[in-house]
């Protein structure tokens, strides 16, 4: 008979974990810390906007009430002010969030890059994947939207002919 014998792991694969580390060179690290400077600017921009839409959007009143002087039949005075507000309000926050995230992002990776963190540096990668998660799912649902447009466009020019 052979003589089986039970084996411990090697080293050989404790070698192999090793190898697939990430390794993040000086270059690289240039490459995000340049890339959170600028992502900072953006998420700076991107906030100042969503207060500004935010404020546009409890001012929606003054909007309907002028406009309604100007031109009554305009569409928008015919929509109301609560529509206005609810809208101007949700694009407010479609623009906050990414950008909080991408502020987040920013001095996260600045920390990581500055002081060798790798827990920073997973909560910057954590962050832009929500960022792109998020535009993801804006993106699916606009897509089912306009193929539902689509459909319903279709059965509308075919119910009226």
């Amino acid at each position: 008979m052979e003589n089986f014998e039970d084996t411990e792991p090697t080293a050989g694969a404790e070698q192999e974990q090793e190898q697939e580390q990430l390794v993040v060179t000086e270059e690289i690290r240039r490459y995000i810390y340049e890339t959170a400077r600028w992502t900072k600017f953006l998420s700076i921009v991107g906030l100042v906007f969503s207060l500004l839409i935010a404020l546009m959007a409890f001012s929606a009143t003054a909007i309907v009430e002028g406009l309604s002087m100007v031109t009554p039949a305009n569409p928008l005075v015919q929509l109301g002010t609560t529509f206005l507000t609810v809208y101007f309000l949700c694009i407010s926050l479609m623009i906050f969030y990414p950008s909080f995230l991408l502020f987040k992002y920013a001095n996260a990776a600045n920390t990581a890059v500055l002081y060798a963190d790798q827990e920073n540096f997973t909560i910057a990668m954590e962050k832009m994947k929500s960022v792109f998660k998020f535009w993801g799912i804006i993106v699916i649902i606009m897509l089912a939207l306009n193929a539902l447009s689509f459909v319903l466009a279709i059965i509308a020019k075919l119910g009226v002919a």
